[in-house]
C-alpha cells in the first residue's frame, strides 16, 4: 500500500469519521447532531460538489466493493423515529462520479462494481440529514467487503486519497461507523420503555471506557496535554498536541489496524462492521503527506449506557488554500 511522499502538493480536504449511533440519533437533538451540522455547513461554504461515504450496514460477498448507483434510491425504515423526520428528505445519488471512483480503485488493483438496486440505509442518510438539512449534495455510498479485512478497507481509503485534493475534485469523504458499538452489551430498557436513548442509569462499563480512550488517543495523539488536568473534558473539543506531531500519516494506519487486536476490541465491537469505516478513514489520511494533519474529536454522546458516539475530523479547512 503506497504511502507517498512528505512533500506531496495540493490542498487536501479534511475527512470525517462519525459514529452514527442508534437510529434515535436522527430523531433526538444531541451534541453529535450539532457537530454534524457544523461540518456540513463548512463543506457547503467551501463549495463541496461530491460526498463519498462508507457506512456500516452494507457489505458484499463479491470481490472488492460495490458502489451505489441506484438513480432513485429508497430509504430503509428507521426504528423508533417518526417517518416525518426522514421520509421527505430527497436523496441525491451522484451517478456521474461513479466512474471517477472506479478508476481510482482500479489503479490500486481493487475491484468494484456499480449497484443499481441498492437502497440507502440509516447509517448514511441519518448523517446526511443532519449535515445537510437544506438538501443532500451529490452523494455516493461505498459498500464494505464482508470479509471485514482491516487492511483491505484501509487500502480502499488509500486508493481514493488523491480525490481529497480539493481544488481538483471538491470531494468530502465521510466514514460512518462507531467508536464503541456492541448491540449485545447495550442497556436497552430506557429506550424500549421510555424512548430515552441517552439515559444513563449507570456509568458506562470499564471495557467501553477503555476502548473509547484507545480510539481517541489514536486520532488525537497527546490530547491529554490540551486540557488541563483540573478541568472537565466533557463537552469540549479535543485535539492532538502539536508537540506529539500530527494525527495522520503511516503511523495512523498502524495504530488503527492494531486496535482490532486490542484486548477490549471484541467487547467494544461484537461484529467488525462498525469499525471498517475507521479503517477507510485511516487509509484516506495515512499518506506521508498527512503526517501533520490535525486530529479533532468535536463531539461525543453516550447512548444506551455503553454505546460511545465519538465524532472525529482529520485535517482542517484552514489547510485548503
Amino acid at each position: 500500500m503506497a504511502v507517498g511522499k512528505r512533500d506531496e502538493g495540493g490542498s487536501m480536504a479534511p475527512v470525517h469519521l462519525f459514529s452514527h449511533g442508534s437510529t434515535m440519533m436522527l430523531g433526538e437533538e444531541s451534541a453529535s447532531a450539532d457537530y454534524w451540522k457544523k461540518c456540513g455547513d463548512e463543506a457547503l461554504a467551501h463549495g463541496v460538489e461530491h460526498v463519498v461515504m462508507m457506512g456500516a450496514h452494507w457489505a458484499t460477498s463479491l470481490p472488492g466493493i460495490l458502489i451505489s448507483a441506484h438513480p432513485n434510491p429508497g430509504k430503509s425504515p428507521v426504528a423508533y423515529v417518526h417517518p416525518s423526520k426522514y421520509q421527505s428528505y430527497a436523496l441525491n445519488p451522484d451517478l456521474a462520479y461513479v466512474p471517477t471512483l472506479q478508476s481510482a480503485l482500479a489503479a490500486a488493483g481493487i475491484p468494484s462494481a456499480p449497484d443499481a438496486t441498492f437502497d440507502w440505509i440509516h447509517d448514511t442518510y441519518l448523517v446526511l440529514i443532519r449535515m445537510f438539512p437544506g438538501g443532500c449534495p451529490p452523494t455516493t455510498i461505498l459498500s464494505m467487503n464482508q470479509t471485514y479485512d482491516p487492511h483491505f478497507h484501509m487500502s480502499v481509503g488509500a486508493a481514493l486519497r488523491p480525490l481529497r485534493e480539493w481544488n481538483r475534485h471538491r470531494t468530502l469523504f465521510v466514514g460512518s461507523g462507531g467508536a464503541v458499538h456492541n448491540l449485545y452489551r447495550n442497556v436497552w430498557g430506557p429506550m424500549l420503555r421510555y424512548r430515552d436513548n441517552f439515559a444513563q442509569p449507570t456509568p458506562p462499563e470499564p471495557w467501553a471506557l477503555d476502548f473509547r480512550q484507545e480510539v481517541v488517543s489514536a486520532f488525537c495523539p497527546g490530547h491529554e496535554e490540551s486540557v488541563p488536568a483540573d478541568e472537565a473534558v466533557c463537552g469540549r473539543v479535543i485535539r492532538n498536541s502539536k508537540k506529539h506531531g500530527g494525527a495522520g500519516g503511516p503511523l495512523l494506519r498502524r495504530k488503527i489496524t492494531s486496535l482490532m487486536k486490542h484486548p477490549k476490541y471484541r467487547d467494544a465491537h461484537a461484529t467488525d462492521d462498525h469499525f471498517m469505516a475507521t479503517m477507510f478513514v485511516a487509509g484516506l489520511c495515512g499518506g506521508r503527506g498527512d503526517e501533520k494533519m490535525q486530529g479533532e474529536m468535536g463531539a461525543e454522546d453516550w447512548e444506551l449506557t455503553n454505546m460511545c458516539n465519538s465524532q472525529f475530523t482529520l485535517g482542517s479547512w484552514a489547510d485548503v488554500k
